[in-house]
């Protein structure tokens, strides 16, 4: 077994200020939500895809995989949000198995409630923060990040395998 390659200070700076930005940029992006338009996160990431969907409705398999949540997950926030009036649920035509998730007109409403804050909070705790060339950066060093995920998850590695979050043979 060979030693472990430990962060250098330098390294470990960078991954610590990186943790702590993504968890408080995530309560701040959750906050503004739930003041401006009454919607959890969970509730944002799940609408955007629907409104951006030229027939505001997607299968639930494919919306599964947009999201990288598992099946569990995703029916209990379709549940929910389908008792708020946001969303609903209709077979699959073709495919007795298959759900079909639609955006209601109460949910075409919220996000476009949410949206406007939601930019607004992100230009303003991230994006004007970042100069041009630093936006570059960030967007090629993110981009090659998810490339290695994407590689790892492909070819199974260990680390893949551990990191899934329940997608696992669905």
């Amino acid at each position: 077994m060979t030693a472990p390659r430990w962060l250098d200070e330098r390294e470990g700076r960078m991954w610590r200020a990186y943790g702590e930005m993504q968890r408080r940029f995530a309560t701040a992006i959750d906050r503004q939500l739930v003041r401006d338009a009454g919607l959890s996160v969970a509730d944002y990431e799940l609408l955007v895809p629907l409104s951006e969907s030229p027939e505001q409705q997607i299968r639930a398999r494919d919306l599964r995989q947009m999201l990288d949540w598992d099946r569990s997950r995703l029916a209990h926030q379709v549940r929910r949000m389908e008792g708020r009036g946001l969303v609903t649920r209709a077979e699959c035509p073709g495919d007795a198995r298959g759900i079909i998730i639609q955006l209601t007109a109460a949910g075409r409403r919220a996000i476009e409630s949410a949206a406007p804050g939601h930019v607004a909070t992100v230009r303003r705790l991230f994006v004007d923060l970042l100069s041009e060339e630093e936006i570059a950066t960030f967007t090629a060093i993110s981009e090659r990040v998810l490339d290695r995920l994407a590689q790892e998850e492909t070819e199974g590695t260990p680390t893949a395998v551990a990191g899934r979050r329940g997608t696992a043979g669905q």
